[in-house]
């Protein structure tokens, strides 16, 4: 059967139509901010704590935007005759975001948990250099990171917190057994400094009667 003609204007109008009895919904940005899924992918933010200048991010970037400058230290011997270790320090750790395409994947190959998406979006500069945000400026992204959010009631806990958990349970059995013994320790320090007791005075003896009175009463 052939279109009627003019249907497919009908139609058009029957949508506008519609449409037009709706009430709007358009978001008034910037005065109303907008609700965003709380994984959005809006900047990233620096746990510096947890770098340890592996490299894994900066190597594994598709854009090459990231910048790491780290320097070795010695760390001494913690017992004697013990090796010295060395560790990596960070210098700088910064991210040119007028290059970053948002992939994510730095922050899938960081083994330490460093880096983190943050919801913010609203960073744009007049200036591209601004773009560059160095490590001061990354960490400070990481006051606007949501909490993740709760596991499921089935869920397996963490590895990570039951390993924290088992480390603070051990840490805290010692301490109490530390405490247990040193105020055993200070119990017996006192009893062996406290004076003895002074023997109990002796009874005098039973006056004996005299030989005199014996007699007489003989």
């Amino acid at each position: 059967m052939p279109p009627i003609p003019g249907s497919g204007l009908a139609k058009g109008l029957a949508v506008t139509l519609r449409t037009m009895t709706r009430k709007t919904v358009t978001a008034q940005y910037p005065d109303a901010q907008p609700e965003l899924p709380p994984r959005s992918r809006g900047v990233i933010g620096l746990f510096e704590e947890n770098c340890t200048v592996c490299m894994l991010c900066a190597r594994e970037c598709p854009d090459w935007c990231i910048y790491i400058d780290s320097h070795k230290e010695t760390i001494p011997a913690a017992a004697p005759g013990g090796r010295e270790r060395s560790r990596n320090v960070l210098d700088r750790f910064a991210i040119d975001f007028s290059l970053c395409m948002y992939c994510g994947i730095c922050i899938e190959v960081c083994p330490f948990d460093a880096l983190f998406w943050s919801p913010e979006f609203e960073y744009a500069e007049t200036d591209i250099h601004e773009l560059t945000h160095e490590r001061d400026k990354l960490r400070d992204w990481m006051w606007t990171v949501p909490a993740p959010p709760a596991l499921d009631p089935g869920a397996e806990e963490p590895k990570e917190i039951a390993a924290a958990r088992k480390a603070a349970e051990k840490l805290a059995a010692a301490e109490a057994a530390e405490a247990a013994e040193s105020a055993g320790a200070a119990e017996a320090a006192q009893a062996a400094e406290a004076p003895e007791a002074p023997p109990a005075p002796k009874a005098p003896p039973a006056p004996e009667a005299a030989p005199d009175a014996e007699e007489g009463q003989a």
